[in-house]
């Protein structure tokens, strides 16, 4: 039984003439009569009599009419859903990305993507970049917002280069001003309010403290990003954070630049480099890389008050 059969079916049906419904589906009368007749015999029944012009339906045509029509139906629904989702009016896409990410860059970005895209539901998972690898991988994810480098490289990811951005120092208003700018050492006597396991933050400033020769002294530790700024607003101690998440923290927080040469991180956008983005991933992919690049093939930097060339820089941070 083939589509084009039902549908002759149903124009005859609801014509009683095999002339009048070649016409309606624009197909030949002797073509549309053999398709009929083809369609008969493989259900082993008439579907129409045919008394001297007077065209009636069966039984059997009569309990076939209502599913051909709910066939007929399912079709143009699946027809117009795949247009709607090539269209960008409906569909989904999955994007991983770190916290830091999620407070710092993602949401001017999304909310330009959710005016142009109403219909398109965005399904958002935080995490570091080991987890967030381990979904794409799985296919969990469509696209992940990662630091380079991955803790595993995979053949298996493409990533594109997204942005490189300075990591500052954070405390409290309150509390005294650290000397400016702060070195990697001058960490040693500090006490530092740090991240939990997992976050590529807390792995990027032990890394640093230990190339200098000391291991770091946590008066808090375990909390995921709001939290940690929450400490240091509260005089705990001092914290390492991006240049974009300082900058969106707020007044009741002193922003210091580390000595350079600093400590940076790079950000890209990774998927899976056998399967194909769904469309709507795709547009979301191209304003991610719109969004902080001057040119196709220039990443840009964030410097130490999380700013970026640009009309929409944030004030500088003290």
């Amino acid at each position: 039984m083939q589509f084009q059969q039902l549908l002759y079916f149903v124009a005859v049906a609801e014509t009683r003439h095999f002339t009048r419904a070649a016409e309606r589906v624009h197909v030949s009368q002797p073509s549309l009569s053999q398709q009929i007749k083809s369609l008969e015999q493989e259900l082993g029944a008439e579907l129409f009599s045919r008394a001297r012009g007077n065209i009636t339906l069966t039984d059997a045509g009569e309990a076939l009419l209502p599913l051909a029509r709910r066939i007929l139906a399912d079709t143009e629904t699946a027809r117009i859903e795949v247009q709607e989702l090539a269209q960008l009016k409906r569909g989904r896409v999955r994007l991983g990305a770190t916290p830091s990410l999620c407070t710092g860059l993602l949401p001017d970005v999304l909310r330009a993507f959710h005016d142009l895209h109403p219909g398109i539901e965005l399904l958002i998972e935080e995490g570091g970049s080991h987890d967030l690898v381990r979904e794409l991988a799985r296919g969990a994810l469509d696209l992940a917002l990662v630091v380079l480098p991955l803790p595993t490289p995979s053949p298996a990811l493409t990533t594109v280069e997204l942005l490189r951005e300075d990591l500052v120092v954070v405390s409290s208003a309150s509390a005294p001003a650290p000397r400016r700018p702060v070195r990697v050492t001058d960490l040693r006597d500090q006490p530092l309010v740090m991240f939990r396991h997992g976050y590529d933050l807390r792995e990027l400033t032990v890394a640093a403290c230990r190339a200098e020769g000391f291991e770091p002294t946590f008066t808090v530790e375990g909390g995921e990003l709001d939290a940690v700024l929450g400490f240091v607003r509260a005089g705990l101690g001092l914290a390492v954070v991006p240049a974009m998440v300082a900058a969106r923290a707020g007044r009741d927080l002193r922003v210091t630049a580390l000595a350079r040469p600093g400590l940076r991180r790079t950000i890209a956008l990774a998927h899976r480099s056998d399967v194909a983005p769904p469309r709507a991933a795709r547009e979301l992919q191209r304003m991610l890389l719109a969004s902080r690049r001057g040119g196709p093939d220039r990443a840009v930097d964030v410097d130490r008050a999380g700013r970026s060339p640009g009309p929409s820089a944030p004030p500088d941070c003290s």
